[in-house]
């Protein structure tokens, strides 16, 4: 009998849902297509109409996360007003904050990852795409504003920070800091490092070069890797906000937008609300 295309979207849900607690508690080899399948209530074979293996599941789980953490992003109060920088901590906020309930699971994901680390720095994973075209939109919206300089490699930058974003994840997952301040530091550090590197309009020219430098060391965080990436990048932004002030702002650009107070991260109320829960820890324990 044919369903409807809600009940496929909750049968689906049902499923990832069930995932999660039967990974999360028994861990991923331990745990059968079957027992995922009857722990959503649903029959044995049906699950397989859904995900043909357990590692298409754990991208139907990441695809259904990043779906629901875009759509809190641009649910957020006055969002229209934000400066594209605000705008990608926004989003990697709303990422963590979606994350920080399944905190074992994502962990118990990244094996995957360290096996085959291209896994998830391709475009082939779902809901990469969806940030990608939307971050792209983003960059488009600030270069018509002139808040950053005419780029000619919107879609590259687009890929780097969802590329940058996964890098981000595994190392919240490492970090023991209190309330996740490492994680907070190393966001501020890239975001406020690319939004000075789109304004100083150098992208034109070490676009590809840039790429590959980047996807390297996001490959190496990935398989555990961290090394002093806090410092370098500490470093790295110092050096290009000198040079960006000496050699002073960009041909053509628009005045720079009277300064407005950034958006408030407190504890979710409500999704309109720009949240800083995925910075608090949970009771459940740390992986």
């Amino acid at each position: 009998m044919k369903i409807s295309k809600q009940q496929q979207d909750q049968n689906l849900r049902r499923l990832i849902e069930a995932a999660v607690e039967l990974m999360s508690r028994q861990g991923f080899e331990a745990t059968s297509m079957k027992q995922i399948a009857r722990e959503a209530g649903l029959g044995d074979a049906t699950i397989y109409k859904y995900f043909p293996s357990k590692e298409k599941l754990v991208l139907g789980y990441y695809e259904l996360a990043l779906s629901e953490a875009l759509a809190l992003t641009e649910q957020t109060s006055g969002f229209e007003r934000y400066t594209l920088q605000e705008r990608l901590q926004r989003l990697v906020d709303a990422v963590l904050e979606r994350l920080l309930p399944d905190r074992e699971f994502v962990a118990l994901t990244r094996q995957l990852a360290q096996q085959s680390p291209l896994l998830l720095l391709g475009d082939g994973l779902p809901g990469k795409s969806a940030l990608k075209r939307v971050v792209k939109d983003w960059l488009t919206a600030a270069e018509a504003a002139g808040e950053i300089a005419p780029c000619d490699y919107q879609g590259l930058v687009a890929g780097l920070f969802t590329d940058g974003l996964f890098g981000l994840i595994t190392y919240w997952l490492d970090d023991d800091s209190e309330d996740f301040a490492d994680t907070t530091q190393l966001s501020e550090l890239v975001l406020g490092l690319l939004v000075m590197v789109l304004r100083s309009g150098v992208v034109n020219k070490l676009g590809e070069l840039a790429a590959y430098l980047l996807r390297n060391q996001l490959a190496r965080l990935l398989q555990g890797q961290r090394g002093e990436l806090l410092q370098m990048l500490a470093l790295a932004g110092r050096g290009l906000g000198k040079a960006v002030a000496a050699a002073g702002p960009s041909t053509g650009r628009a005045p720079e937008p009277e300064p407005k107070p950034k958006p408030t991260r407190k504890p979710k109320a409500k999704p309109a609300s720009p949240p800083a829960q995925a910075r608090q820890r949970t009771a459940r324990s740390k992986p």
